[in-house]
């Protein structure tokens, strides 16, 4: 820790012990010369004593001389903090401030003036007052305002001396032991420091607490929460429905509801089916010029594989006049199985023309290379019919020659 250069700048602007007149602001002297002597008092004396103690620059070196003794002693001590520094430098100042009011000559006291103006005595040289001892004495200088009657007299003058730091050790003053000194002081010093650390300690249980009761608080406060919301209850805690008995099931108490065909590959092979077309007999099947229809069979039976030609011609079916008559003036449901030409996909589309009983409207269907069967549902009008009808169906509708396996057509009456 680096103190040298704390006071450089004061010390160069005024001289170590000021004399003024002003300096009687500081009090009277503190102690006795009979009061036992400190480590400090002690040192600074003893130097005094090696020389002209009466020369007012001697005792600057010596006073100096102190400082940068101190200045040593706190150097060769890192762990002294700035706090306990400034605190023994005041010490050693109001120890030399207690020195130095020693050599000063006594001030005769001042009687009543009266309204008579202040005299300025800077401008010409004091004589000298008479002490004890014979000491060079500096000027005395009487400020405004004049001392009433009623100011106390005081028989001392107390210098005023700065804190300073010099920047080397003089070379004429005498030298200076601080070890003792700044041992005497580190002890003392740090009793503050130690009466702060327990005060310290004594906050920190406080701390604690604090910390450990805000703790509590916030885990108490998520508890509660928890415990509104439900998060510690079990399932049949948070239903808060009235009993229900279990749902049972007994024979024949399923109906269904009446509803809109199946969809495909659901149709109810229970119903009474019609048969519209079947491979065993293709009479009834015409296909155009540039369309094939062929009857072929594999392991999965016999089927009509369709192919329509480029145009998109369709190829027909034939719905005999005689089925037309009992759909007439009912809901039917008419149901093809096909599949697609094995390794192709397609598409087919269905258009139907049944005469006076009207028509079903186009339909389309993805067919896969599973079999599988594909509804439309008709209203019929109730009307005789005049003729047979037609149920036609295009193999690819996106005319690229794909084929179609058709294993029957089929319709039934919705009851």
């Amino acid at each position: 820790m680096d103190f040298a250069h704390l006071c450089e700048a004061e010390c160069a602007a005024r001289p170590l012990i000021d004399w003024s007149p002003a300096a009687n602001d500081h009090g009277k002297v503190g102690k006795d010369r009979g009061t036992r002597l400190d480590a400090i008092e002690k040192a600074i004396r003893n130097a005094l004593e090696k020389g002209n103690a009466e020369d007012r620059a001697f005792r600057e070196r010596v006073y100096r001389s102190a400082f940068a003794a101190l200045d040593r002693a706190l150097q060769a001590n890192p762990g002294v903090t700035v706090e306990v520094a400034i605190k023994r430098r005041k010490a050693i100042q109001a120890k030399i401030t207690e020195i130095e009011s020693e050599f000063l000559p006594a001030v005769p006291d001042v009687g009543p003036q009266g309204d008579a103006p202040a005299v300025e005595l800077g401008a010409d040289p004091a004589p000298a007052v008479e002490t004890g001892r014979q000491a060079s004495s500096p000027d005395v200088v009487v400020d405004e305002p004049v001392h009433s009657a009623a100011d106390a007299p005081r028989s001392r003058v107390l210098p005023v001396v700065p804190d300073i730091m010099p920047d080397a050790t003089l070379p004429d003053a005498p030298a200076i032991d601080m070890s003792v000194p700044a041992s005497a002081g580190a002890t003392t010093e740090v009793a503050p420091d130690r009466d702060e650390r327990r005060i310290r300690g004594r906050r920190l249980p406080l701390t604690a607490i604090f910390l450990t009761v805000t703790l509590l608080a916030a885990v108490g406060i998520g508890l509660f929460f928890a415990v509104q919301t439900g998060v510690f209850k079990t399932s049949a805690q948070l239903d808060t429905a009235p009993p229900q008995a279990p749902p049972t099931v007994e024979d024949d108490d399923f109906t269904p509801a009446d509803g809109g065909p199946a969809k495909p590959g659901a149709a109810d092979q229970a119903r009474d089916w019609i048969n519209v077309f079947s491979p065993a007999d293709a009479s009834h099947v015409s296909a155009p010029s540039d369309a094939r229809a062929e009857v072929m069979k594999d392991d999965t039976g016999s089927f009509l594989r369709i192919r329509s030609g480029a145009s998109g011609s369709a190829i027909s079916f034939d719905v005999g006049q005689g089925v037309l008559e009992k759909l007439a003036g009912k809901h039917a449901v008419f149901d093809i199985i096909a599949r697609s030409e094995e390794g192709k996909e397609t598409q087919i589309s269905v258009d139907c023309n049944f005469g006076e009983l009207g028509d079903c409207g186009r339909k389309r269907y993805a067919v896969g290379q599973q079999q599988n069967e594909y509804l439309f549902d008709v209203q019929f009008p109730d009307k005789r019919p005049g003729s047979a009808g037609t149920i036609a169906i295009n193999s690819d509708f996106d005319k690229q020659g794909k084929a179609a396996d058709i294993y029957e057509i089929r319709v039934s009456i919705e009851p």
